[in-house]
């Protein structure tokens, strides 16, 4: 590993106790840790549908977007984005985390129960960029063009 943090300890950073954060996640029996948004990053959170388009969107635009989580049935989508940016958000349909809350985080790596990585951390604290993530959202919500 070069200079980097891994993906855990990047994420464990914003615990209030990074160590009980790694130790919940390997003994918690679902694999998961609460941790607050605000700090290192905020999630915005689109429905599951428009969620899975806006992320194929990305990636064929971006070589790696930024951590993106998806809940149990695919109900919600969570792009990881720079902090502050729940608090300029304005969309419709769109839940925003950030200071003073707290997400479901699994183990990056291992398998969760109810939430799982699309995108996992690579521990270099890469966010996706809100200004493409909607233009991203308004190409997926617009639908294919006509003829594809």
């Amino acid at each position: 590993m070069t200079g980097a943090k891994t993906a855990v300890e990047w994420l464990a950073s914003v615990a209030p106790d990074p160590e009980s954060c790694r130790w919940e996640w390997e003994r918690n029996p679902l694999g998961v840790a609460l941790l607050p948004a605000g700090r290192a990053w905020d999630v915005l959170i689109l429905p599951g549908e428009l969620g899975g388009l806006t992320l194929d969107v990305l990636t064929r635009v971006l070589d790696r977007p930024g951590p993106v989580l998806v809940d149990f049935g695919d109900h919600r989508v969570g792009f990881f984005v720079p902090p502050g940016t729940a608090a300029r958000w304005l969309g419709t349909g769109i839940r925003a985390a950030g200071a003073g809350t707290w997400i479901v985080v699994p183990h990056p790596g291992r398998s969760a129960h109810g939430v799982r990585w699309l995108v996992t951390p690579d521990g270099s604290g890469t966010l996706t960029d809100p200004a493409l993530l909607e233009l991203a959202m308004h190409e997926a919500a617009a639908g294919p063009a006509d003829g594809d």
